[in-house]
């Protein structure tokens, strides 16, 4: 069942799983990072309360998370064409990746400097701070334990896509798994796949506790 052969493409194809998972979550953090904070910020409670913007990102943000990840590939291969010059492949994927998982991110964005104590906010207030200011000293400051343990989050969850995009013609261990497995009924090759794919989510769960133990100030 591995031979060689099988061995490299399983060995190239976990190596494209991982370079969509890494770019896609990049590309995604530098839109569902500063949705994310617009949310915090624009809410009733926030800093700059603005009831149009935040039904707005809102409203973006739930409508794009509900649509299931192969409607929402499909539906993008005219932007994917445009973008990448092609609907299939690796890169290619990257688009409805990102574009996916943006507003998931965001979500979790919000959830992580929302849990920061309102008194520290206050206080920075108090002390003449600016709005930037309390975003970068104050809120993403005391919320980085959170926001990397909820970045391991993401990057497990894009994972799961790119698994899913193989479906689609986006490669990957995904790919191998419907090809291999699905196709032609070679049940060791799927299992294969599944464990590699439960291997990488463990890495990137460890190397995310790992660098969260070491950020978090209470460890020190």
């Amino acid at each position: 069942m591995l031979d060689n052969q099988m061995i490299a493409m399983l060995a190239k194809e976990t190596w494209i799983t991982i370079y969509m998972t890494l770019s896609s979550t990049a590309l995604a953090y530098l839109i569902g990072l500063p949705m994310g904070i617009a949310l915090v910020l624009t809410a009733k409670s926030g800093l700059k309360p603005n009831a149009v913007v935040y039904k707005v990102l809102d409203f973006i943000a739930n409508i794009v998370r509900s649509i299931p990840f192969i409607i929402l590939v499909i539906m993008l291969i005219p932007l994917t064409r445009s973008i990448v010059g092609k609907s299939y492949g690796a890169t290619a994927m990257i688009v409805p990746l990102t574009i996916a998982a943006a507003p998931f991110i965001a979500r979790l964005v919000e959830s992580s400097l929302l849990e920061v104590d309102k008194g520290v906010i206050e206080a920075a207030q108090s002390m003449g701070a600016g709005t930037w200011h309390i975003i970068w000293k104050v809120l993403l400051a005391e919320a980085r334990v959170s926001l990397i343990v909820n970045a391991t989050i993401a990057l497990a969850t894009i994972l799961g896509y790119s698994a899913m995009s193989g479906a689609v013609g986006g490669g990957g261990l995904g790919d191998v798994a419907i090809r291999y497995g699905y196709h032609r009924y070679q049940v060791g090759i799927m299992m294969v796949t599944v464990v590699l794919l439960v291997l990488l989510v463990q890495i990137m769960q460890y190397i995310g506790t790992r660098i969260s133990k070491k950020m978090d100030k209470r460890n020190r």
